[in-house]
Parts: C-alpha cells; sequence; structure tokens
C-alpha cells in the first residue's frame, strides 16, 4: 500500500521541478469538491425529505458559481498545500462561510421581491448550510491529506539522514516544523528525546519522545537507524550542552545543534542555521565574559591602531572595537592578501556599513621606520594595540633573525613612536611560551614584554600572556581540520603534550578588557581553566567529522617545543582584579637603562645574522630561556 501512495506522490509531486502544484489545478480540485459537496448535502437530505431533495437538483449550477467567483476574489488556491497552516484554512474558512452568508441573504432579498424567482434560483436553506459545512471539512481534509502525502511519504523517499532530535520543548517542536516545511531538507526525524520525564513517552505529530536513558543507547541507535542527533534546547548550560555533545559523539552520531533563541528570525529558525558542532563547545570550560563598560570609556570616540590587523587575533580585535564607536580605528599589516580580504569583510558587515569613514587600512611593515613614522603623524592613535608578531615556533627556531626583528625590535619601534607621539596606552599582546621559554619565538615574546614594560611616561604599557587561541591562523585546530579534510593521518607531536586554550572571541576580549584596567607596566593573565591534551583535542575532532577511521600518530616533539605550557613563570605570583577571570602578574621590575643596554647589545649581533650570537645574547636578557632545540642547547653549558 505505501508503494503505491509513493508512486502517486511521485506522480503528482515529481512532475513539477519545483515540486509545486500548478495553481489551476488547486482552482479545479477545490470546485470538484464543491460540486461534489453539493451531491453529498442532496444524498444526506434524501433520506429525510425524498421530494425536496429532488427539488434541489435542478438547482445545482448557481452554489458552484458563488464559491468560484469567492475563491477567485479571496484567491484560496495561492498557498502551496505542502505548507497549510492555520492561515490557509482560515482564508478558506472566511470565503465558504461569506459565500454561504451571500446565498442565504440573497435568497431572503429576493423571496421578498418575488418568491417564485427565489425558488427557481436557489436552493433550500438547509441544503445550502449542509453544503457549506461538508466543502468547508472535505477542503481541510484535502489539503492537510496533501501536505502529509507530501511531507512524510513523497519527502522522505530518497537519500535521507534519520535524525534523533535531542528537546522537545520549543526548539524542537520549531526545529520539527522547519523541516517539514523544507523541500530540500535532508533530514528525516525518527524520534525524540528529552530530559524531561513527563515528555518521555509522548507524541509530537505522531513521533515519539524517549527517554535519554531509552534512546542514547547502541541498541536504540541501530533499530531505528539514526545517523544525526541535532541538540534543539537552545537554553541548554554549557555544561550539560557539553555532556549530549559527547554522548552523541560516542554513538558515532553526526552531532549539531540549532542557535539560541536571540538569533532566530521573527521567532523561527530556517534549516541554514542548523549547525554543526564546533571543536569550541567541547573546550571544557565555560566561555569567559568580559565587561564593556571599561572598554566603552577607553575606546569611545579615541583614534585607535590594531598592527598585525589582518591576523585571526588583530581582525577579532579590530571587529570587536568597532561596537565600541572609535573616531578612527586604523588597521595595519604587512600581509597584503589576508589585508585585502579583511577590507572586503569590514566594508561589507551590515554593522559598519554607516562607519566606512571611521576606518583606515594600511599596509606596511612594523620594523619599517620611516613608514610606521607616517603613520602616527597622519593618525596621531591614543591607543594602540600590537599585535602583529612572528608566532610559529618551528619556523622561528629556523630564522631567528627574522623573529628578533619583528618580534622584538617591531615591537619597540611601535612602543618608542607611542612614547614620542603620547599615545595613551599600548597593549602589547604576548603569549604564555614567554614564560620559562624553551624556544626562539617565547623568548622573543618575553624580551618584547620586559622592553615595554621598562618604559615610563605619560604613555601606559600594559601586556596581555594568554595561552593557544582556538581556530586561530596556525594553530593546532585548523591543521588538524586539513588533515581530516585530506582523510588523516591526524599527526600529534606528543601523546603526554598539553595545552591552554581559548576561542578568538574570548582572547580578544581580554585584550580590550585588560588595555581598559591597566595602569602601566602590568602583565595580565587570564584563567585558562584546565589544560587540554592535544590528542584528546584530536580524537574529539576525529569525532566531530565523523571520521573515526582516520588514525592519530605521534612524531615527536619539535625543536623548541615544551610538553606543556606555563602563564606565570615560577618566581611570579597574581593579584586578583575586579574582573576574577583576569589576574595581574607580579614579575620582576626592569630599569630602563638597563634594559636599553641589554637591546642595544642584542641589536649588534643582530647585525651579524649569526643565530648563535643572536640567541646568546637573548638568553642574556632572559636567562630563564633554556633551548630545547639541539642546536642552542649548547648555549646553556
Amino acid at each position: 500500500m505505501r508503494k503505491i501512495i509513493t508512486q502517486f506522490c511521485n506522480f503528482i509531486f515529481g512532475k513539477y521541478k519545483s515540486n509545486t502544484l500548478p495553481r489551476v489545478w488547486i482552482l479545479a480540485v477545490d470546485m470538484i469538491i464543491v460540486i461534489l459537496a453539493y451531491f453529498v448535502a442532496i444524498f444526506m437530505l434524501y433520506f429525510n425529505d425524498y421530494g425536496k431533495s429532488l427539488f434541489d437538483w435542478s438547482r445545482i449550477w448557481l452554489v458552484p458559481v458563488a464559491y468560484l467567483v469567492a475563491f477567485l476574489i479571496s484567491r484560496t488556491y495561492d498557498g502551496m498545500l505542502r505548507y497549510s497552516g492555520f492561515n490557509d484554512i482560515r482564508k478558506l474558512f472566511t470565503a465558504c462561510t461569506t459565500t454561504m452568508a451571500f446565498l442565504i441573504i440573497s435568497k431572503m432579498v429576493i423571496f421578498r421581491i418575488s418568491p417564485h424567482l427565489a425558488a427557481e434560483l436557489y436552493p433550500r436553506y438547509v441544503t445550502i448550510v449542509y453544503h457549506y459545512l461538508i466543502t468547508l471539512v472535505m477542503m481541510i481534509i484535502m489539503r492537510f491529506t496533501i501536505r502529509r502525502l507530501y511531507n512524510e511519504v513523497y519527502k522522505n523517499v530518497g537519500d535521507k539522514l534519520n535524525v534523533l532530535v535531542y528537546g522537545a520543548g520549543d526548539g524542537g517542536t520549531m526545529l520539527m516544523r522547519t523541516l517539514n516545511q523544507d523541500p530540500t531538507s535532508k533530514f528525516r526525524i525518527r524520534a525524540f528525546v528529552d530530559d524531561d520525564p513527563q515528555r518521555a513517552k509522548s507524541q509530537i505529530n505522531t513521533i515519539k519522545v524517549y527517554s535519554p536513558k531509552v534512546a542514547l543507547t547502541p541498541e536504540f541507535i541501530e533499530k531505528f537507524d539514526i545517523d544525526v542527533m541535532i541538540v534543539a534546547i537552545p537554553s541548554l548550560t554549557e555544561e550539560r550542552n557539553r555532556e549530549i555533545i559527547e554522548q552523541g559523539l560516542a554513538l558515532n552520531l553526526i552531532v549539531k545543534s540549532i542557535p539560541s533563541f536571540d538569533k532566530w528570525v521573527d521567532g523561527k529558525i530556517t534549516s541554514n542555521q542548523i549547525q554543526d558542532i564546533k571543536i569550541e563547545d567541547l573546550l571544557g570550560r565555560k566561555p569567559i565574559i568580559l565587561g564593556k563598560s571599561n572598554v566603552i570609556r577607553e575606546i569611545n570616540e579615541k583614534v585607535v591602531l590594531v598592527t598585525g590587523a589582518a591576523g585571526s587575533i588583530g581582525s577579532e580585535i579590530c571587529r570587536q572595537i568597532m561596537h565600541y564607536n572609535p573616531e578612527k580605528l586604523i588597521m595595519l599589516d604587512q600581509a597584503e592578501s589576508p589585508m585585502y580580504d579583511f577590507q572586503f569583510e569590514m566594508n561589507n558587515t551590515p554593522d559598519f556599513k554607516e562607519m566606512h569613514d571611521k576606518m583606515a587600512f594600511v599596509i606596511t611593515n612594523v620594523k619599517d621606520p620611516v613608514r610606521m613614522r607616517e603613520v602616527f603623524e597622519m593618525y596621531h592613535p591614543q591607543v594602540v594595540f600590537h599585535a602583529a608578531a612572528y608566532k610559529h615556533v618551528p619556523f622561528m627556531e629556523e630564522n631567528a633573525y627574522e623573529a628578533v626583528f619583528v618580534n622584538v625590535f617591531g615591537t619597540k619601534l611601535v612602543a618608542d613612536l607611542a612614547v614620542e607621539f603620547g599615545v595613551e596606552k599600548f597593549v602589547m599582546i604576548s603569549t604564555d611560551k614567554a614564560v620559562n621559554p624553551t624556544n626562539v619565538m617565547g623568548a622573543t615574546k618575553r624580551i618584547a614584554e620586559i622592553y615595554t614594560q621598562s618604559r615610563k611616561g605619560k604613555t601606559k604599557f600594559i601586556t596581555t600572556r594568554f595561552g593557544n587561541v582556538l581556530g586561530s591562523n596556525g594553530s593546532v585546530v585548523p591543521l588538524f581540520r586539513k588533515q581530516i579534510e585530506k582523510g588523516g593521518p591526524i599527526t600529534v607531536t606528543d601523546r603526554r603534550i598539553t595545552r591552554f586554550f581559548m576561542t578568538i572571541p574570548e582572547a580578544c576580549s581580554l585584550v580590550l578588557e585588560a588595555g581598559s584596567i591597566g595602569e602601566g607596566g602590568d602583565i595580565f593573565v587570564f584563567d585558562m581553566g584546565e589544560k587540554v591534551k592535544i590528542w584528546d583535542l584530536a580524537e574529539k575532532m576525529r569525532k566531530l567529522a565523523h571520521r573515526p577511521d582516520i588514525e592519530i600518530i605521534e612524531t615527536g616533539l619539535r625543536p623548541g617545543e615544551k610538553l606543556y605550557e606555563e602563564v606565570l613563570a615560577n618566581e611570579e605570583n597574581t593579584i586578583k582584579t575586579d574582573n576574577e577571570k583576569i589576574m595581574h602578574a607580579v614579575v620582576r621590575k626592569y630599569e630602563a637603562a638597563e634594559v636599553d643596554s641589554m637591546i642595544a647589545k642584542l641589536h649588534d649581533e643582530l647585525e651579524t645574522c649569526d643565530p648563535m650570537k643572536i640567541v646568546a645574547q637573548m638568553k642574556v636578557i632572559v636567562p630563564e630561556f633554556k633551548s630545547n632545540n639541539s642546536i642552542f642547547s649548547q648555549l646553556d653549558k
């Protein structure tokens, strides 16, 4: 029987590429129902009054004509039958009721003028009422039958993914409605699961709701052939959301979710909003929300310069700054193509369309003294966020000259110009690799910290130090994604290696908040939560990609790489700030003259282009720098 129904649906819907019946067909079917309903009404009355029922046969023409005019005026045939809902029923009810009222009232009026003419033109009042009721019921049944056939028979044939929806509340109900109304949807809902015991064993549009104990089992998944689990509870806590995702991944399901209520459009969601679970959702800690009032005070109506603006961190800092109404935002980077892409994005972001005159894009290198001076002379920035730096550890081990030139002397140049031009605040983005550094990159960032900390005067120098940023350019997450896309293997340098992680928005919020509360010479560190094992991260990303077949292999630690990162050096302590997630690091203070002397010697060694001499002087400036690179480690002896 189902096969016959399916073939019928394929004939009806599949004949048209848009799966939409022509309007004239719908009108024709409605008129057939009107005529058929008239015969049914007469037949029902036949048993009660045979003679008078026969009287109505000869007056059949008037009723269909009246209904046809009403349908044409109200356009009841305009709606798509597969989407029939309350508004369509209301339109039908209005058209049919108006027609019935017109027939009755017009008959009464004509009867007063000419009883004979009224008897010749109109059927009996009871026939008009019976016909109205039967017509309305049959038209409603027809529309919902077509809708049901389309959504549950025709739409569900072919290559579709069976879905388990987690959440039988408003989110789950709205998701079902969205998928039922989307002809391009590749999802077929097979069951709901909900934490609320009262909802378990109930139904939503004939689809059963189960408890997690029943549904989240290998037996249930196999029985219903579930492919995907969609988490449809937007109000879930981060911890509970993570637990549900982990359960789905453990069952080898593709896990997706719907956005929070505030991102719904007009109180509805669309199929396009069903999103993949990101690795950030499995970070293992609650996202850090930072205050805005301090940032507004520091950014509003001020000229702000961001170096490294085309990078993952710099670009997000720029996006966030634009929401605080700067007088001018100067975005500076030496990478032409990324800067071009970022300029296009900023110029076409709806929130910033009216703010083009507040944005400036500059191509230059922070180690170019002539061009950087020109930028300061042209714009006179009041706040500087210095994100420009080389950050890839293995590359910098092989290119110590460039690492020092950009990370140390590029920072020195921008910092010196900030002092010269009276910049109010200079915020430097540092890294946890600057703590007890074991590589050239980390050591250069620590030297940059030392230099900026030692500056005294009107300009307040603030440093923000945090761990790895999920999804940033060159980080482990994009690397793992590329390896997964290529079919593996996923490479992890050591099974024991751990890192702190935060999201890009969190990292940039920290930078802005720290910049607003810093008073000069400060180093701020973040409450990073628990360390994450990179091996576990790879496992989770493999599960998220639904590729359990991809192998994870160890490749061995690279030169300069640590098994774990630190946020504070051994001698350092922290002091709480007003924000419980931000701590003030108590570090060794350096006098400007001492630092200047050491930096001058480093510059002399830089001119030799000899990596050994350069690194040797770096170790003088940063005694805790113990390289695990076999080439540079001999300098420790």
